[in-house]
């Protein structure tokens, strides 16, 4: 039975998805965005380093390291050969942790045929240069369009099938918008839609970006208040005030307001904040339990893109004259030894102001420095 579209929906264009596509990296959100385009019917070749995680998708149809119980389509195939993986790919997503994007874009750039889009499903900013993730892979692809998928998705769940949405992020050309139909950013969307992924059109980069970035600190933030012991009221004032630094950090940048509310920002945001299976959250609950940070997740040297995003965020957000007082918070205590208590005691004790900047107030807080020390005193 054909799909009945919901009442209000507008009326379909047609576009064509790409017929196949390469995703460089197999950890599990590389394998779950490479298992998502195969069940789209996207012929699909997912490259790797660990040649034995590489064999067991190819002959038993599953990767036990880093999706475990998870079932992978047959039409989606490991190639260990990069230049093997890409021979014929119309799109690549490069799939691997922010600190790799400018390294593995250079080995892209050396196999993937011209002209095809590339995707960038990493969030963060460049520590050495303060560029967004697709800057940085721009710098090394050469004369490719390149853009990024983002937004609240945990790889697991994406993979179980689980009803799932995400940005898809390119710029528009002037004849994107004459057709928009075949611009990478609507051809990529239709790819990856599956009966439970939707993916959604964005021609703000920026805007994408840095919800990306910006909510893994928020998240380590959200994480610290409750390991120390607050609750829900805690935890939606970072969140909403999160959104709030989200949005004037794009602003700054040329991005657009609007696009810091959709999923990519608010969403991811959202996500992050509300469960240890994030990272960034994970190491906020440990911190705030009093756990000292060689000692946390068992003494294991897991990769937190909020632990680098903390600084290479503010960085940027201090060159462009930006506050962003919870970023800020984040980096003072991973970075800078300030007391975990501290940090958010001088947080809540900020001058009072309106939240309309429009109407740009600011008046000192009525707190004494006794009181703040208690509430210093609390958290810790």
């Amino acid at each position: 039975m054909k799909h009945q579209p919901l009442a209000g929906d507008p009326l379909p264009s047609h576009a064509h998805p790409f017929r196949s596509a390469t995703v460089i990296g197999a950890g599990a959100w590389g394998t779950a965005l490479a298992a998502t385009l195969a069940k789209s019917g996207v012929t699909t070749r997912l490259w790797g380093r660990d040649r034995a995680v590489l064999d067991e998708i190819n002959a038993q149809h599953s990767s036990e390291s880093f999706l475990p119980g998870v079932r992978l389509p047959e039409r989606l195939s490991a190639e260990p050969e990069m230049k093997a993986a890409l021979v014929a790919a119309e799109v690549i997503l490069i799939v691997v942790p922010s600190r790799a994007i400018r390294s593995v874009s250079r080995q892209v750039a050396e196999h993937a045929p011209p002209g095809v889009p590339v995707a960038i499903c990493a969030k963060g900013i460049e520590a050495e240069t303060g560029l967004l993730m697709t800057q940085v892979a721009e710098e090394e692809l050469g004369n490719r369009k390149v853009g990024c998928v983002s937004g609240p998705t945990f790889a697991r769940e994406t993979a179980l099938g689980y009803p799932t949405a995400a940005t898809v992020a390119f710029a528009f050309t002037y004849g994107d918008r004459l057709n928009p139909a075949e611009s990478p950013a609507v051809r990529l969307a239709l790819s990856l839609s599956t009966e439970s992924f939707r993916g959604y059109v964005s021609d703000d980069l920026v805007g994408v970006e840095i919800g990306g970035a910006v909510k893994n600190v928020i998240a380590i933030a959200c994480g610290m208040m409750t390991g120390a012991g607050f609750a829900e009221n805690t935890r939606a004032a970072l969140i909403t005030r999160g959104v709030d630094e989200m949005k004037t950090l794009a602003e700054a940048l040329g991005g657009r307001r609007e696009t810091v509310t959709g999923l990519s920002g608010v969403g991811d945001l959202t996500l992050t904040c509300s469960s240890p299976t994030s990272r960034n959250m994970a190491l906020g609950l440990q911190l705030g339990q009093g756990v000292a940070r060689d000692a946390c997740f068992d003494g294991e040297p897991v990769v937190v893109e909020g632990e680098v995003n903390a600084t290479s965020v503010t960085d940027l957000a201090r060159k462009l004259g930006v506050n962003l007082p919870i970023c800020e918070t984040v980096r003072a205590i991973l970075h800078e030894g300030r007391p975990l208590g501290e940090g958010f005691a001088a947080l809540w004790a900020r001058p009072i102001e309106a939240e309309p900047k429009a109407m740009d107030l600011s008046f000192s807080h009525p707190a004494t420095d006794q009181d703040i020390a208690t509430l210093a005193e609390r958290i810790s």
